[in-house]
């Protein structure tokens, strides 16, 4: 996913073309290349819940989708220009049509509900300078630099208590360290890549699921993120900082606003053969797990006017025990507070922990072939504080083959 790089099937006449295992590129006559790309990834994952709950066992796709990725790139007037189109699918089946939430939807036998998702579709317009635009439908930039520095990502992480036959993705450490940036339409401005980068973007604005009536999006959302690249002899470091700002009203005109922010900054030094990765966020009106959403009550007080507080991190080691393979371990937390406005006044009435979810991760990824690896993944899972919450083992192994 690192930007999941590049791809498009071109059948042309005088196409000249080369495969590997990275990918299929063709020179075009007229100066274009196009490219094909992608991973194919599949789990077995066994899940026991704690405190005499049910086992499962299911295959299916691990936190990274599989992904086909297709793109063009020419230059013209002196502009790099591309488009890129990124289809990722899952190798488990969906909930068949009417299901809830509930069922079990990836331990279905027929393919009702299958999806694939469309998760990239953008232009990108490249100045001489290095600096570039991208519009269109990427990952979002707050938060990004968590998820993609997360071992999980190339393996399986938590699947959700009692979420061990879902449908779709595993959730990897997406509600369990930081909350999930996804793919969202959006015109950033991002300088030349280097030591330090700076990216600032327009997004398409999200209402704010739960309580009260925040529908009304009126501008654009902003989000930014600033990295930081060094190297000292044999040890490389990245810092980076996020940032996000969205308004939001209740009313088509007048009424309330609600101003949701984010920051979120991080450290990953390698030194030798030892990785290290501390990353942190905290929020006003986001939610958990998935931005924006109401999951666990959402971002808005049950009085329908405040907005709850979220944090969260991880830490994580990873430790290269031979050429082709690391073992890695990280834990990581999320959570959502009450506000302590009165109800009243729009408020919860305390600030009491709605929810955190904690995870802890031990990891084996071996590189079997340079586009080969496998996976072994052992993780515990909690959703709240305490031996009573309910909590689940998750034990997964598999392949990431991507070409």
């Amino acid at each position: 996913m690192k930007r999941l790089t590049l791809l498009l099937l071109g059948l042309a006449l005088g196409v000249s073309s080369t495969a590997s295992a990275q990918g299929l590129t063709m020179q075009m006559s007229n100066g274009w290349s196009f490219s094909f790309s992608g991973n194919v990834n599949a789990f077995w994952v066994f899940t026991k819940e704690t405190n005499s709950g049910p086992a499962n066992s299911s295959v299916r796709t691990g936190l990274l989708p599989a992904f086909a990725t297709f793109s063009a790139t020419g230059k013209e007037a002196g502009l790099n220009l591309g488009v890129h189109f990124g289809f990722a699918p899952q190798i488990n089946n969906g909930f068949p049509a009417g299901a809830g939430a509930a069922y079990n939807g990836g331990a279905t036998h027929d393919q009702f509900g299958a999806q694939i998702d469309m998760r990239q579709v953008y232009l990108t317009i490249g100045f001489k300078d290095g600096s570039q635009i991208l519009a269109g439908r990427e990952l979002a930039l707050f938060g990004r630099q968590n998820i993609l520095n997360d071992m999980t990502l190339f393996g399986v992480g938590a699947v959700g208590v009692g979420g061990g036959g879902g449908g779709g993705t595993t959730l990897g450490r997406i509600g369990y360290g930081y909350i999930y940036p996804n793919f969202n339409a959006q015109v950033t401005y991002s300088t030349k890549p280097g030591q330090t980068q700076l990216s600032v973007g327009l997004f398409q604005p999200s209402v704010l699921e739960g309580n009260g009536n925040f529908i009304y999006t009126r501008i654009p959302r902003v989000e930014a993120e600033l990295t930081y690249n060094q190297k000292s002899g044999k040890n490389n470091y990245q810092f980076w900082l996020g940032g996000l700002w969205q308004s939001t009203n209740d009313s088509a005109s007048g009424g309330n606003t609600a101003s949701s922010f984010g920051g979120t900054a991080g450290i990953k030094a390698g030194m030798s053969d030892l990785s290290i990765v501390v990353t942190g966020y905290i929020g006003k009106g986001l939610g958990t797990l998935l931005m924006f959403s109401g999951i666990a009550g959402g971002g808005v007080a049950a009085g329908g006017t405040e907005l709850r507080t979220s944090d969260g991190g991880y830490a994580q080691l990873m430790y290269k025990v031979g050429p082709k393979t690391n073992v890695g371990v990280s834990w990581g937390f999320s959570r959502l507070k009450n506000n302590s406005s009165t109800v009243a006044t729009g408020g919860d009435g305390n600030s009491a922990v709605r929810t955190q979810f904690t995870l802890t991760t031990v990891g084996i990824y071996h590189q079997w072939t340079r586009s080969l690896k496998w996976v072994l993944e052992g993780s515990r899972e909690q959703q709240g504080i305490g031996g009573g919450a309910p909590a689940q083992i998750d034990v997964s192994s598999g392949f990431m083959l991507f070409y």
